[in-house]
């Protein structure tokens, strides 16, 4: 029997944050957690979140043998990701069939339940199940998080804006979302997932702040992954903080190496300035997590980055910095005088290379490497490995 998971919240509390329609009446009147959880409640997990690559065959289907050892590279035995993350857009969730996406959150709670009980005998941290549950329509959406429920998933991450038919974000949390965890009699923490690359409507390829501040009332809304700018996330850490206590609402920085930036130490009276304008944008909160896409390559290393920010180490910092800049790079090639990203195939294709799949197939729409680009990036990616074995302490450097 798996543990109650942490995603409940004392029905006490919730009566003190909002009343949305019948949400919070239906809820405490009807809801029994178990006596343990309700003297928990659920805080943003902090930290490195991983979003996985997502293993398919020649059918387009996930591969669960090869996914199971995904996530299992991904933790690194609680050296990895604090979050695993599938079916996002490193996952190439809009180029799977909803099916796909099922059984994904599926095998995804499945084997992070079975990680956590080998770490929790090494008293380390356990690792959060984030699941994406975004469909092409509000139905499929609304049934994936039922899915998620059923699966005892940690988390569950919506990205509103690619969802083809949703025209009102705020009335679809408040209504079909509300309704759905009325009916279930249960519920889990949502986070939001902004990202202009995946929105439908380009005209609006970010969440409007106003929408997040309604949003975060919901008792279910923990918190933002946002690829974007340093303001962009401020305005959403401002708009969220008038209705979370401080640390019930994450900003997660979803542009990784922006990570950089945020934490930077800055010297001397200019780069003082600099500091304080950087903590102007981000209204005086800092972001708990990064999610990194890259890290799929390399989870320990990033989980290692990510302390080095957090802490202000500057050497560690300037030289994972380096290398994830030169691992980027290593992701582009040249085609046609143009330069092509093609970050997707060449994460497959480096785990493939490390031994951890077989199939580094990617799915219909997304870029795939040639013979040529495939003894390119091979070379590349041995290069950066070296030169951080030749930088970094032996215990976070990935393998296994």
């Amino acid at each position: 029997m798996k543990e109650p998971s942490r995603t409940w919240i004392a029905s006490s509390k919730l009566t003190t944050i909002m009343e949305s329609g019948s949400y919070i009446e239906t809820l405490t009147e009807n809801f029994q957690a178990p006596p343990s959880a309700r003297r928990t409640p659920y805080q943003p997990r902090r930290g490195l979140s991983i979003p996985a690559i997502s293993v398919l065959d020649s059918n387009g289907r996930i591969i669960e043998a090869e996914q199971r050892r995904v996530f299992r590279y991904l933790a690194q035995q609680g050296r990895g990701a604090d979050i695993l993350f599938g079916g996002g857009t490193t996952g190439e969730w809009n180029r799977i069939s909803n099916a796909e996406r099922q059984r994904l959150i599926r095998i995804e709670t499945e084997e992070v339940a079975g990680l956590n009980q080998k770490i929790s005998a090494l008293e380390i941290p356990s690792v959060e199940a984030w699941v994406g549950v975004t469909g092409d329509t509000r139905t499929e959406t609304i049934a994936n998080l039922e899915c998620a429920l059923d699966a005892q998933a940690d988390a569950a991450v919506i990205a509103p804006l690619s969802i083809k038919d949703l025209d009102n974000v705020v009335s679809f949390f408040q209504r079909e979302v509300s309704d759905l965890f009325d009916h279930q009699g249960r519920w889990l923490p949502i986070f939001l997932y902004d990202n202009a690359d995946i929105a439908v409507n380009p005209r609006v390829p970010h969440l409007h702040t106003r929408d997040v501040k309604q949003l975060s009332r919901l008792p279910f809304i923990f918190g933002l992954k946002v690829s974007a700018s340093r303001r962009v996330l401020g305005n959403y850490t401002k708009g969220a903080g008038h209705f979370k206590d401080k640390g019930e609402f994450g900003i997660y920085i979803g542009n990784a190496m922006l990570m950089f930036q945020v934490f930077d130490m800055e010297r001397g009276l200019l780069g003082r300035a600099r500091e304080y304008w950087n903590r102007y944008l981000l209204h005086n909160e800092l972001p708990i997590g990064v999610v990194s896409g890259p890290a799929n390559a390399l989870p320990r290393e990033w989980q290692r980055a990510w302390r080095a920010c957090y802490a202000g180490d500057e050497r560690l910092m300037s030289i994972y910095k380096s290398a994830f800049e030169e691992f980027g790079s290593a992701c582009h090639f040249s085609k046609g005088g143009r330069r092509v990203e093609k970050i997707i195939a060449c994460l497959k294709h480096a785990l493939k290379l490390d031994g951890v799949i077989t199939s580094d197939r990617v799915a219909e729409g997304t870029r795939f490497l040639d013979e040529n680009e495939r003894s390119q990036f091979a070379e590349r990616y041995e290069r950066i490995k070296q030169q951080l074995i030749a930088t970094t302490d032996a215990v976070w450097i990935s393998g296994g």
